[in-house]
């Protein structure tokens, strides 16, 4: 096997063969750096659509909770007979409901997204058995 400037890896010297091992396991650790930033991102746009998602749905209970609680008020008012106090209670804690389902939903998806750069992890370990079979 020959190397850089065509000699065969016996014709090298030890310290041409520390050098070029050197420069390998730099870029090895600079493209490893470039993956984990990839991944990274990768992960923060997943969490960033979910904590939209979790922030959507605390605004859509909200707005409909506001819009329809006084319509529901007043309908469990007038022909019900409950008293307005007792009316707005039941409609508060039936839309207090629907909207933690919503909550807890968004979290659930928070909570299964892993901040792991997995590949990078898995290349690393090879790359450092790859820098360990390279020695000379």
């Amino acid at each position: 096997m020959t190397g850089p400037r065509g000699r065969t890896a016996e014709e090298r010297s030890l310290g041409e063969l520390f050098g070029e091992l050197s420069q390998d396991v730099g870029l090895l650790v600079r493209q490893e750096a470039q993956l984990a930033k990839t991944e990274m991102q990768q992960k923060l746009s997943k969490v960033t659509t979910d904590l939209v998602a979790l922030a959507s749905g605390g605004v859509v209970a909200l707005v409909g909770g506001l819009a329809l609680t006084s319509a529901v008020i007043l309908l469990l008012i007038d022909p019900v007979g409950l008293k307005p106090w007792l009316a707005a209670l039941l409609v508060g804690a039936v839309l207090g409901l629907v909207g933690l389902m919503m909550l807890q939903r968004g979290l659930k998806n928070l909570k299964r997204t892993d901040p792991t750069p997995r590949r990078t992890v898995e290349t690393i370990k090879d790359d450092i058995q790859w820098a360990k079979e390279q020695r000379p």
